[in-house]
């Protein structure tokens, strides 16, 4: 694997990658020197600099995964990479407690003036009298998202013995209580705070969402910090109201443009600026560094991922659950597509006993993706998958019950083309044993290897020596072999394991053989042959 670091990254991080994989990092690149390269990677990681376009991502033929060492994904084109089934992956909480820290540094500035203080003392002056600042103890915190790190500073302002409000329409009550927050609309917020800090991501919904009607709504005293995305604030309606002291001050770590050259409000003394220190400490980079290195070395091997960006939010034991059965979701799709083959109308995959209590939406995606892999142009992932399927007019239906006769877990996938369905199944008896349990009509226990030779016959004596000769007189080793049948002396089907790809000329020998009804050769791609250590 390849992976291309294209801002600066903590050494841990790098030293990580490069136990799996092979690492460049080049800096200070044009974009149009990114389109070049990119495309002989198969992972990027970014942090805030390099903006990753769509004509980047389409230019990153082996590009599976773009990890950015941070939390705001808004320098990543998020519907390209979608398109092209590339995983995104951040790292929401590495630099929680380094970007809530710096939002108390600034609330703590803000309300005694040390930044004025500091440059007074060290201009000769000492004039105490013009840096009368305010308590924060019994004053109201207005917090806009409480998120990971909005959810950090109110427990520490909390602390310092201030009441909170929270605006957030995604939050828990439950939550909020926990933290000892009170949840309000926004415009009440703006209206009953003295200190007003934002937490939300940059995205259509929030930009400018802070603009001249909203600072209207503000007390005359009070303050604004924004500590997380620029654009958040309407940076021209902000320094409207604060050069008119219609609100106090402003501390600011982030800029809509970045450095903010000739920005006024870089003029105006009721303002603190600092150059984005959110996850600027020692800390924080080491921790950003090597969570965005397992995230994107998680994503390249197939792994179940807490913190993809494009794909459903999953929690760490969730994700852990989900993973062992993901190869089993993929293989059901891509046994399916080479052993029968066919235009699909509809699939509906049927879950039962403990995996029906898992995230369905994952699973689907990962059968999805091996079903699709084999038919269309594109990469096919579990990113895409579901977009994949609509776009070719594929039904997606799932159903889960608690209930089954055999195994701890069984998926079934009942695919339907014209009035004719098809069925696999499969199942996992321990974490990384996977079964097939019924192909067709035929019950039979599979265990998956890389080649795979599966044919149909009339049961009776014999059938199995004449297959096996005529594939060692072709110089094809059989690994193992599992049988199946509907009744006795009745069709059966034989499953063989085999070293290596069986070529068309043997294969054709198969199917004129006057014992067999049927042969099929599949070949499954990251499978080994059983027995191999």
């Amino acid at each position: 694997m390849k992976i291309l670091v294209s801002d600066p990254l903590s050494q841990k991080g790098l030293e990580l990658l490069r136990q799996h994989a092979r690492v460049d990092q080049q800096l200070d690149h044009s974009p149009g020197e990114l389109q070049r390269i990119i495309g002989d990677y198969d992972a990027l990681i970014v942090r805030s600099s390099t903006r990753v376009t769509r004509e980047i991502i389409e230019a990153g033929r082996s590009l599976k995964v773009i990890g950015r060492a941070g939390v705001g994904v808004d320098n990543i084109d998020l519907p390209a990479a979608t398109e092209k089934g590339i995983i995104v992956v951040n790292v929401p909480e590495a630099n929680t407690v380094s970007a809530a820290e710096l939002t108390l540094a600034l609330l703590v500035s803000l309300a005694r003036n040390i930044p004025g203080a500091n440059y007074s003392v060290k201009q000769g002056a000492w004039a105490r009298e013009h840096f009368l600042g305010i308590e924060l103890n019994r004053k109201t915190l207005g917090i806009i998202g409480l998120g990971h790190v909005g959810s950090e500073v109110g427990r520490r302002a909390r602390a310092l013995g201030m009441h909170l409000l929270c605006s957030d329409p995604y939050i828990s009550a439950e939550h909020a209580a926990k933290i000892g927050v009170e949840i309000v609309t926004l415009d009440y917020l703006l209206q009953h705070s003295d200190f007003i800090s934002l937490h939300v991501p940059l995205m259509p919904a929030t930009r400018y969402l802070i603009g001249a009607a909203e600072l209207a709504l503000m007390k005359p005293g009070a303050m604004l910090i924004n500590c997380a995305r620029g654009g958040i604030v309407d940076e021209a309606a902000l320094h409207s109201a604060l050069a008119e002291k219609r609100i106090a001050g402003a501390a600011l770590d982030v800029f809509e443009d970045e450095p903010p050259q000739d920005s006024p409000l870089l003029e105006l003394e009721n303002v603190i600026a600092t150059p984005h220190l959110g996850s600027l400490t020692r800390e924080a980079q080491t921790n950003v560094a090597l969570q965005v290195a397992e995230q994107v070395l998680k994503a390249l091997s197939g792994e179940a991922l807490a913190s993809a960006v494009n794909l459903p939010a999953l929690m760490p034991e969730t994700a852990a659950a989900l993973e062992p059965y993901l190869p089993l979701m993929r293989l059901l799709g891509d046994f399916y597509m080479q052993f029968y083959g066919g235009s699909i109308d509809q699939i509906e995959v049927v879950y039962s006993g403990e995996i029906a209590a898992l995230p369905l939406a994952p699973l689907t995606a990962s059968c999805l993706a091996g079903l699709l892999q084999g038919i269309v142009s594109n990469p096919v992932t579990p990113v895409n998958a579901f977009l994949m399927a609509q776009r070719r007019g594929i039904r997606v239906r799932e159903s889960a019950t608690a209930e089954i006769k055999s195994y701890s877990s069984l998926v079934q996938i009942n695919v339907q083309e014209g009035k004719t369905v098809k069925s696999l199944a499969g199942t996992l008896l321990a974490h990384d044993d996977i079964r097939l349990t019924r192909i067709g009509d035929y019950r039979i226990e599979v265990v998956p290897a890389r080649f795979m030779l599966i044919t149909t016959h009339h049961d009776r004596p014999g059938v199995v020596g004449k297959v096996g000769t005529l594939l060692g007189v072709e110089n094809v080793n059989i690994a193992s072999m599992q049988l199946g049948r509907q009744t006795v002396g009745g069709e059966a089907m034989m499953v063989l394991q085999v070293d290596e790809r069986i070529t068309p000329g043997v294969m054709a020998k198969l199917e004129q053989h006057d014992v067999i009804a049927s042969a099929r050769f599949v070949e499954l791609t990251g499978w080994g042959t059983p027995g191999d250590s």
